[in-house]
């Protein structure tokens, strides 16, 4: 069970990195969400976004983080 905790601790915490990040990138005016690319529909009482572009960027740095990581741990 201690693994679990120890898992579940990790997890929380890199939320709250991810959180913070998103944070900073919204303070800078990091168009995330507003790409072009990102679907965003609009209705009366209603709205539905579908950031596609801001996706494949994030997966994209993030791949490149975790090779470079992978790389230098080796």
């Amino acid at each position: 069970m201690s693994d679990l905790g120890r898992i579940l601790i990790s997890l929380g915490l890199l939320l709250v990195v991810v959180g913070l990040i998103f944070l900073f990138f919204g303070r800078i005016n990091l168009p995330l969400g507003r790409l072009p690319g990102d679907f965003s529909w609009r209705g009366r009482g209603w709205r539905v976004s579908f950031p596609l572009a801001s996706s494949l960027l994030v997966s994209v740095v993030l791949s490149l983080i975790l090779w470079a990581i992978n790389h230098f741990r080796r």
